[in-house]
């Protein structure tokens, strides 16, 4: 087994009608990825897919992703491709369960957004938004997760 020092929290950055399907297409074809970018994707309705198993190795940090396991859910972009949490009540459910879910079988992980590995450009500490590299997953992970209430955990 892998040794898992962060897991890490994307969106798609893609339509939120985009398939899992096309996703995994865009890898293969147009990046010419041999792994995919993620190890599970929350469709709209909150359903998590697994599309990789957490032993292997995928795409989605570069130089981060031997160690870390990968998760994103569908949307994450308005139609001008612009950063824009979109995300559904069902896929925040289903994100906070799958994140106490591998944040108990890896306690020693941190929890990220891929976001969160920007370089520190100007040295004060502080991942800002004018220093990210990307907007992905599009919303403040940590801050999240201190101030979201869920309705009904699956994962206790």
């Amino acid at each position: 087994m892998r040794a898992i020092k962060y897991i890490v929290v994307h969106c798609t950055a893609t339509p939120t009608t985009a398939t899992i399907e096309s996703i995994k297409r865009y890898w293969k074809e147009v990046l010419k990825w041999k792994n995919p970018g993620y190890h599970y994707i929350i469709k709209r309705n909150g359903e998590i897919v697994c599309i990789n198993p957490e032993e292997n190795i995928s795409n989605g940090v570069g130089g981060h992703n031997r160690y870390s396991i990968h998760v994103s859910y569908i949307g994450g972009a308005d139609a001008h491709g612009k950063p824009l949490d979109n995300r559904t009540d069902e896929q925040k459910q289903a994100l906070f369960d799958k994140l106490v879910e591998l944040s108990k079988k890896y306690p020693e992980a941190t929890i990220l957004g891929h976001r969160d590995f920007s370089p520190d450009k100007n040295g004060n500490g502080i991942i800002e938004y004018f220093e990210w590299i990307k907007g992905c997953p599009s919303f403040d992970v940590r801050e999240w997760l201190d101030s979201y209430t869920p309705a009904l955990s699956n994962a206790a």
